[in-house]
């Protein structure tokens, strides 16, 4: 029974992944192998479907709604008002636009670092993200790319990032987010210098093949002239707020973007009308449910997988794993997180189960919990992870237009980084 668990495991990630950049919906994807590992694993497919895929489906929108929610209102909102053009031609007007990229890049690490969580930098940033595309006539299926790059990598799992990712070690190890601060710091910088090469090379190949900016339908496409646009420094000021709430006063994400939108709203007079407001919740309201049952579906099979007996066996081999202890825990972490489909799932799951055995055998608890975050974000942006399903679906892009310069920069980029770390942990341990 176990082999055959095993087939079916193996036949269900296939499809995950085989499915999804065919763009199937990723509900029926979610279904369908959740359905495959159950029938193959001895277990009643009715209960796993009722009793595990159904409440890993409904925990996350009841945990995280209002977040998805005031997210995708917000960005609805900044486009609406003509905030992100606004912000996005001042960019360009001050770097060039051939510095959008940067500009990007560098949004999401200062909001990552500011403590606002990833799902919701992509929804802020995707409105200046898209203008600045347009303004510079970019291929839009790298916008994704741009955005996970600058969000996902170095700004997820460096020292001091307040990311879930970067803490859930910690909780177990005693570390804490400064834990193994230069080698993390020198991985950090690989994955900028060396990700941002590489993100320009896909996009200048893409622009030589013809690629070039294609709004989508129902997209603000009007171009304004700079007196019909907001101020810029106005403009900003929605973006500020929620950093400074979230940050300096803790205020839970969904109220403090709640009240940055309320701001705007008073601030943008000259560009946004109240009369727009239902215009917008409706646009906002109907792309948060969209993204959140995307990421749910997805979830609700890490719930499948983690429930099959399989699962057990398969953590069991991760701890015996041939080597330098750290790079078994990395592989351990690294396969969690990709059969889970989550960063901060699989890293939760998998530390509290090997992380006090890696420290019995000699591992130091700042090192392991470095390789650890970094290794969280590699497998984790396989094609059915939910930021990845929630930012493709965001830009209006498919899996199969826009997948691979994720798959390059999100999957492939943080393992080398993680490599990186571990030889260099090697060589130096007594490291800070």
């Amino acid at each position: 029974m176990q082999m055959l668990s095993v087939i079916g495991l193996i036949i269900a990630m296939f499809l995950l992944v085989f499915l999804a950049m065919k763009g199937i919906h990723v509900l029926a994807i979610g279904l369908i192998c959740s359905v495959i590992l159950a029938a193959t694993s001895g277990m009643n497919v009715w209960t796993v479907l009722t009793e595990n895929y159904m409440p890993g489906f409904s925990s996350f929108i009841t945990s995280n709604f209002l977040v998805f929610l005031a997210g995708a209102l917000f960005g609805k909102f900044m486009n609406d008002s003509h905030a992100a053009d606004a912000i996005a031609n001042w960019i360009v007007k001050k770097l060039g636009a051939s510095k959008a990229v940067l500009a990007i890049v560098l949004s999401c690490f200062v909001l990552c670092y500011g403590g606002v969580s990833v799902f919701v930098v992509g929804f802020t940033i995707f409105p200046i993200a898209i203008s600045l595309f347009k303004e510079a006539d970019l291929p839009r299926n790298m916008l994704p790319g741009t955005i996970g790059f600058g969000s996902i990598t170095f700004a997820m799992t460096c020292p001091g990032t307040p990311q879930i990712q970067n803490i859930i070690p910690s909780q177990t190890l005693g570390t804490t987010t400064m834990s193994g601060a230069v080698v993390g710091i020198i991985a950090g910088i690989f994955m900028f210098i060396v990700g941002y090469i590489w993100l320009n090379s896909m996009i200048k190949k893409e622009v030589a093949k013809g690629g070039h900016f294609v709004a989508k339908e129902g997209e603000q496409t009007a171009q304004l002239s700079e007196d019909e646009m907001p101020s810029v420094a106005l403009s900003f000021v929605p973006l500020i707020v929620t950093i400074v709430l979230m940050n300096a006063f803790k205020v839970p994400a969904a109220i403090a973007i709640f009240i940055s939108i309320v701001i705007g709203v008073v601030l943008l007079n000259k560009t946004y009308k109240p009369t727009m407001i239902a215009a917008t919740f409706a646009g906002g309201a109907t792309s948060a449910i969209s993204a959140i049952a995307n990421t749910s579906a997805v979830v609700g099979f890490g719930s499948v997988v983690k429930a099959i007996p399989l699962f057990q066996s398969i953590l069991g081999v991760m701890l015996n794993i041939p080597g330098p202890a750290l790079l078994g825990a990395a592989i351990a972490v690294t396969v969690i997180c990709g059969l889970t489909g989550s960063a901060s799932g699989g890293l939760g799951i998998a530390i509290p189960l090997v992380g006090p055995t890696y420290v019995e055998m000699g591992v130091a608890p700042a090192a392991l919990h470095r390789v650890a975050s970094i290794a969280s974000g590699a497998l984790d942006s396989v094609p059915h992870n939910g930021y990845i399903v929630t930012l493709l679906n965001l830009c209006g892009e498919t899996h199969k237009d826009a997948y691979m310069p994720l798959f390059w920069l999100t999957v492939v980029l943080p393992f080398m980084a993680c490599a990186l770390a571990i030889v260099l942990f090697q060589l130096f341990p007594m490291l800070p």
